[in-house]
């Protein structure tokens, strides 16, 4: 049985520079810890995509209030995908396991979108 990937968290002064040594694809999930709706996406996205060999991040938005800003991240949970460490796409699906896997294969085919 293969083990769950695992979010990495990132937070002020790191976030570019770790997603730009990703290779393929990273997932990055903005979130809190009391956000309901984001533990629900935690534990959906690994499963959905874990087989992609995507990395999974974490922006905690409460302490890395500078990226939340940046992003102008106002609601939670937000999913960015990036490909070879560059934004590539905002993820927007149901919180359906194929769903996602759908709506993410739809946007890595598609052309990267401009940065938010």
């Amino acid at each position: 049985m293969t083990e769950s990937p695992t979010f990495t968290p990132l937070g002020e002064g790191e976030f570019h520079a770790r997603l730009s040594r990703v290779g393929e694809m990273a997932v990055v999930l903005f979130s809190t810890p009391h956000c309901g709706a984001c533990r629900a996406w935690k534990t959906l996205l690994p499963k959905a995509l874990g087989e992609t060999g995507a990395q999974f991040f974490e922006v905690d938005v409460a302490q890395a209030t500078g990226i939340a800003r940046y992003y102008d991240i106002f609601h939670l949970p937000t999913i960015y995908l990036y490909r070879d460490g560059r934004f590539h796409a905002e993820l927007q699906a149901e919180a359906r396991i194929d769903s996602i896997r759908a709506a993410t294969q739809a946007l890595l085919t598609a052309p990267a979108q401009e940065e938010p």
